[in-house]
C-alpha cells in the first residue's frame, strides 16, 4: 500500500509528502478512500480512545444494516468514518454501551436496550432530519457542531436541562421519547484549564439590604 498521510477529518488523504517525488507509490483510489475512512474515524473522538478503537462502518444504510470491520482494535470502543452524502451517518466513536443504543435506534426499535449509560464521541460535528423526532428521514439536514452524547434517559424538564438545539452548553435531544439523552456541545477540551499552583477562587457575591 502506498505511503499515505491522514488529514482533516472530511479532506481526503494524499500522498505523503515526506516520500521523494518518483521514488514512492501512488496510491490507488480504493487506498485513498480506505485512507479516509480510517482518518474519519480517528477524528470522531479523542485521539487517546480512536487510536485503539475498533474502526468499522455499515455493510448499507437500512435498518438491517451490519458492521463491517475495518480494522480491528485492542480497547472496548468502536468508531465509524460516517458518510457525509447520508443525512445522519456521521463519524462517531462509541463505548459498548453507546454501540448498542446507535443500534437499536437505527434499527427503528421502539426503545433502547443499553442497560447501563452509553458514551458517543461526534467530535467531527454531525447532521440529522430531526432533534425531536427519531424517525423522521425526510426533513431537511439540520448541521450539528462537535458534541458528544451521554446516553440514558434525561427528562429536560426534571433534570433542568433546555430541550432545545444550541451550539454551547448541553440540552436534551429526543426529549420525553424512549431515545432522550443529554447532548453537549463542543469537546471536552473547551474553555481554558486551571493552573491550580498559582489560581486562586474568587467570589463576587455580595449582599444587600432588602428591606
Amino acid at each position: 500500500m502506498a505511503s499515505v498521510i491522514y488529514n482533516s477529518a472530511f479532506q481526503c488523504c494524499v500522498p505523503n509528502p515526506l516520500t521523494p517525488r518518483g521514488e514512492g507509490e501512488i496510491p490507488t483510489p480504493e487506498e485513498e478512500s480506505f485512507a479516509c475512512k480510517i482518518n474519519r474515524a480517528l477524528a470522531s473522538g479523542p485521539i487517546s480512545i480512536t487510536k485503539n478503537a475498533t474502526i468499522a462502518d455499515w455493510s448499507h444504510w437500512g435498518p438491517d444494516r451490519k458492521l463491517v470491520i475495518l480494522r480491528e482494535g485492542t480497547n472496548h470502543w468502536t468508531a465509524f468514518p460516517g458518510n457525509e452524502n447520508i443525512v445522519g451517518n456521521v463519524p462517531m466513536c462509541a463505548d459498548p454501551m453507546g454501540l448498542q443504543w446507535i443500534r437499536d435506534a437505527y434499527a427503528g426499535n421502539p426503545a433502547p436496550t443499553n442497560t447501563a449509560p452509553g458514551l458517543i464521541y461526534m467530535l467531527c460535528g454531525a447532521n440529522q432530519h430531526s432533534t425531536t423526532t427519531l424517525a423522521d428521514r425526510t426533513s431537511p439536514a439540520i448541521p450539528i457542531g462537535p458534541h458528544y452524547m451521554i446516553l440514558w434517559p434525561f427528562d429536560a424538564e426534571r433534570d433542568g436541562f433546555p430541550d432545545t438545539i444550541r451550539d454551547q452548553g448541553a440540552w436534551v435531544m429526543f426529549d420525553k421519547t424512549p431515545y432522550a439523552h443529554l447532548h453537549v456541545c463542543g469537546t471536552p477540551w473547551a474553555g481554558k484549564e486551571y493552573d491550580r499552583e498559582r489560581s486562586q477562587a474568587n467570589w463576587d457575591l455580595r449582599y444587600v439590604d432588602r428591606t
